[in-house]
Formats: C-alpha cells, structure tokens, sequence
C-alpha cells in the first residue's frame, strides 16, 4: 500500500513510527550512495549517542507506588484490646504516600552517512544528516551535539547535507529566515558555508532530487529521496499502522485537509 501523500508523509512523524523511519532512511540512502559513487569513495554509516531525561521527550511515566503499606505503633496512633487480649495498632488518620518521579535517562542514539576518499588516505568528503526530533529541540544535548558537528563540518571542509523531514521543532539557525514550507533540503559545500543551498520539501509533490558532492574535479552524484522514502513505507507497512482520521500537530489547513481525504477516496478506489 502506498502513502497518500506523494512527498513526505507527515503522519510517520505524528504516529511514533520516526524511529524506524529514520534508520530505515539512513540505511537506504547509505545503500543507493554506495551504488553510484566512484570506486575511490567509501559509503559509511556512523552513530552517536547521548543521554536523554524520559521526562524531556515527552514519554510517560507511571510513578511507582507500593501496593502494601506497613504501619507500626508510634504517636497518633490509638491501640484497643480485643476480646482476646491482643493489643492491635490502629491509625488514628490515615497517612497518604507522597509521589516522587524517578530520575530516568536513557541511551538515545542517532545514525548518518559518511563519504570518504581513499586517495591517498582516508578523508572524510561529505557527511549527511536527517535530523530527528531531538536536534530541533533547542536545550536539549541532541540540539548541542548537532549544532557542534553542524558548525564543524561548514567551517572544516565537509560538504554536508541537511535532510530535514520534521514539521515539528526548530529549525537549525541560518543568518536568513528558512522558507515557508514544510521541510527543506540543505547542502553546504566546503569552504562555502555562507552560501548553503536550500531545496523546498512539500507532502503533497515529490521530494527534490538534491546533489551529494564529491572531491574536485569529480562531479556531484544524485540522491532521490522519493524512491527510498516509498519503498521504506511499503516494505514497513506503515500504512496499516497509520490512522489518516487523526489530526495532525501542527493540523493541517482546511485546503490540505480536504486534499488529503480526496486522496484517500482515490487510494481506496484503488485497493
């Protein structure tokens, strides 16, 4: 089943399926790289790690709270003796536990695609990233990270390229204003970070076609994103696990919203 959304689908992002999209993306723009570049290039994918609060991500927690309480004998608390001769401790009001939230971190880790140059030594050449939700959070060590590998592949000689797929979160910051649309395609040549190109991603067209760089004088090589980002969502049935009813965050404009349910009218016909 295909999305009904001829670019990027934004309810990848809204139902919990980011995750494996975004290693799933990785490995396939890894994959359709590796395929085309010359044989002097190497196509690596590499990860870093960072901890993360639990609270930060907005996941839930249930606090833990015993299913058992132990009361003993001490001030407030009345004794009687039954009948038997059994002394028995008796609260004279009852005590209400107070709820702590555990202070939980865990592992998050993100992938990327790597180019380098073997001639005569291994030289890392370009370096592509699709962010995730964690680098558009300002505050946050994956904001840090990200902004410090950003500032130094554009300043060191790394060509980079910057997928941004997420309508939610802050945008890396630019010295100009970013475009008015959904998500955007960045490429930094070397040496040339003042001018970065940026390419406009919509949902509702293909993705563009952007070029990936390589080592003067050899010629940039293509990555389509369309193809791979369709085959992730068939190969992953997403479509079985998305619910196209549901509102978005952000929602969808009232023109987009009846684009979308004609798309859908026009898939069922189809199946």
């Amino acid at each position: 089943m295909k999305s009904p959304f001829p670019g990027m689908d934004p309810y990848i992002e809204s139902c919990g399926l980011w995750e494996d999209f975004h290693h799933s993306l990785i490995s396939e723009i890894k994959n359709a790289l590796a395929r085309i570049a010359p044989e002097r290039y190497f196509v690596r994918s590499a990860e870093r790690s960072y901890h993360v609060l639990v609270e930060s991500e907005g996941k839930a927690k249930q606090p833990f709270v015993p299913d058992v309480k132990v009361t003993t004998p001490s001030r407030g608390m009345k004794s009687k003796t039954k009948s038997s001769g059994t002394m028995v401790a008796e609260l004279a009001t009852p005590v209400e536990p107070v709820i702590l939230r555990a202070f939980l971190a865990e592992t998050h880790r993100e992938t990327f695609v790597e180019i380098y140059e073997d001639d005569p030594d291994l030289r890392l050449v370009t370096t592509i990233e699709v962010l995730s939700p964690s680098n558009k959070r300002p505050g946050t060590e994956g904001w840090e990270q990200y902004q410090s590998k950003r500032q130094s592949a554009l300043l060191g000689g790394v060509h980079l390229i910057e997928i941004d797929l997420l309508r939610g979160g802050r945008r890396p910051p630019m010295l100009d204003p970013w475009p008015d649309c959904p998500y955007t395609l960045l490429l930094g040549r070397a040496n040339r970070y003042h001018r970065c190109q940026v390419w406009r991603a919509y949902f509702d067209r293909s993705l563009p076609v952007i070029p990936v760089p390589l080592t003067e004088p050899d010629a940039d090589i293509s990555l389509d994103l369309q193809p791979l980002v369709d085959t992730i969502y068939e190969l992953s049935r997403y479509g079985n696990a998305i619910d196209y009813r549901k509102s978005l965050k952000p929602p969808l404009s009232a023109e987009e919203t009846k684009w979308l349910k004609g798309q859908l009218r026009q898939r069922q016909k189809q199946t």
